[in-house]
């Protein structure tokens, strides 16, 4: 039986030149097959289709993520260093990292003003912006 999450799934893959196979599908259901985005690890996303009955490993689950950074499916944020998140809109956006739920959502664009960056050094050239804002709540929140 094929569900609407599952044409759009297959369409996302294709769309980007992606063979739509099993366990792609089963990783782009759970990213863009109700059309809203999203921002999971990759952890997430394995505890998320080990709850839909697929059988993928943390491993594979990895690398399809890392096929949809390639393909430009979803880009790569990452927090402290050292842990990534995922997220399915691809439009050069801010982040809040909330620190007490370990979790990323967007942040307003609208709202973000950078008047000037610094100059990159000879030889290089700026290739991207990442404005990660971190949180915490407050005592009376």
């Amino acid at each position: 039986m094929t569900t609407q999450a599952t044409i759009v799934a297959t369409d996302w893959l294709s769309g980007a030149g992606l063979r739509p196979t099993r366990q792609r599908v089963a990783l782009a259901r759970l990213l863009v097959g109700d059309g809203q985005h999203r921002h999971v690890t990759a952890e997430s996303l394995f505890a998320d289709v080990q709850t839909q009955g697929a059988s993928v490993s943390l491993a594979t689950v990895y690398n399809t993520l890392r096929a949809f950074c390639d393909a430009g499916l979803i880009q790569e944020v990452t927090v402290d260093g050292s842990k990534s998140y995922f997220d399915t809109n691809t439009h050069d956006h801010p982040h809040f990292f909330w620190e007490d739920e370990n979790r990323l959502s967007d942040a307003p664009a609208d709202e973000l003003e950078i008047s000037r960056l610094p100059s990159a050094p000879e030889g290089a050239e700026i290739s991207a912006v990442d404005v990660v804002i971190r949180l915490r709540r407050t005592a009376h929140s």
